[in-house]
């Protein structure tokens, strides 16, 4: 009796051990489980929060900068369009003015027009007086109309005018001679000098470039 009751508390002993080793593993398991649960959860639930802080700054400033240039371009190029309409109608110039130069020919210095066609005059066309060259002469010796003017910079001992032809049109005069240019003609040519003895260039000089 007294070895099965010693055995019996030793068996009891024995037990109590082990379930006093069982109770403190579990508390340490869960203890360890659960740091690890709570940082899996805060690692996960940073990953949304930074993705979505780094997408945001990233759609702002590329649609604030790409709407910017793209209103602005109307704007500067208004400016550049309106500046060719003043530069081409500036009025300076009539469009039927007639400007008249000094050329130098083979004969020497003469009358011209700014094209560089030679004009002549006709002898038999009075001085201040009504054209005489018309009908078949006038379509070979071409009377020069339109608004006299000096080219810029050059001088003429002669002025300039204007006489009415018999069909009504205005013909331009040098000196009161009424000027024509030979049909034809290249410019910087002086091929109607002295036909019929009556059709002259208006001879003038170096110093009228002055």
């Amino acid at each position: 009796m007294r070895k099965s009751g010693w055995a019996v508390a030793a068996g009891l002993g024995s037990l109590a051990l082990l379930l006093t080793a069982c109770g403190s593993s579990s508390p340490s398991a869960a203890t360890t489980s659960a740091p690890q649960s709570s940082a899996a959860s805060s690692s996960s639930a940073g990953h949304p929060s930074t993705s979505a802080a780094s997408s945001a700054p990233a759609t702002a400033p590329a649609t604030t900068p790409a709407t910017a240039p793209s209103s602005a371009n109307p704007a500067t190029s208004a400016p550049s369009q309106a500046q060719p309409q003043a530069s081409s109608n500036d009025g300076t110039i009539p469009l039927d003015t007639t400007v008249m130069i000094v050329q130098k020919s083979k004969l020497g210095y003469v009358l011209a027009l700014a094209s560089g066609q030679v004009v002549y005059t006709y002898a038999r066309d009075p001085r201040n007086g009504t054209p005489t060259c018309t009908g078949s002469c006038a379509a070979i010796w071409l009377p020069v109309t339109g608004i006299p003017r000096a080219a810029l910079g050059e001088t003429f001992p002669e002025a300039f005018g204007l006489v009415t032809r018999p069909d009504g049109t205005k013909q331009i005069t040098y000196g009161g001679y009424p000027l024509y240019t030979y049909k034809g003609a290249a410019p910087l040519t002086t091929p109607g000098e002295g036909i019929g003895g009556v059709w002259h260039v208006v001879m003038l000089s170096e110093a009228d470039l002055t």
